[in-house]
């Protein structure tokens, strides 16, 4: 997976009935600093929401791929990015929806670079993350942003549970 798509997150719907806006149950989203503490507060932001929209029984899951995918835009695509002074910008930002048979996780940042899966050896403390992605998700890719601001989102799908 995480191959591009001709509009933003088409690729999402593979083998899945499209989502109706309309048929939207829950959409949020938060801005995160540049700065990798954001991860942690990207975590407990999908927490809090998770409960909310009573599906506590993904948190795991979806808490670490949101960990992931948050650690990659900080890693990779704010490099030079950061305010010099100030309030630091938000350049990055988490989204959460929710449909009737599915969760997307959705991490927007500056870069136009699509994200790749490493190749980490034994020893190495990075490259496993979009692996874990792919292992814990019913799909994933990304999608560069036209216009402005210019940058990528890169998603990740999960089935809800059955009622």
């Amino acid at each position: 997976m995480g191959s591009e798509g001709s509009t933003l997150l088409e690729p999402l719907w593979q083998g899945l009935a499209a989502i109706d806006p309309s048929a939207v149950s829950g959409s949020v989203s938060c801005a995160l600093p540049a700065r990798y503490e954001a991860v942690k507060g990207a975590r407990q932001f999908t927490g809090s929401t998770l409960r909310q929209w009573n599906i506590p029984e993904l948190l795991d899951e979806v808490a670490l791929v949101v960990s992931e995918l948050v650690t990659n835009a900080l890693r990779h695509a704010l490099s030079g990015t950061a305010s010099t002074g100030g309030e630091p910008e938000r350049p990055v930002r988490l989204h959460l929806m929710r449909g009737p048979s599915r969760l997307v996780c959705a991490v927007r940042d500056p870069s136009e670079v699509g994200p790749v899966a490493g190749e980490a050896g034994c020893g190495e403390e990075s490259g496993r993350g979009l692996h874990l992605v792919e292992s814990f998700t019913d799909g994933w890719g990304w999608q560069p942003l036209a216009g402005t601001p210019r940058g990528k989102i890169v998603w990740a799908v999960f089935r809800l549970p059955d009622a």
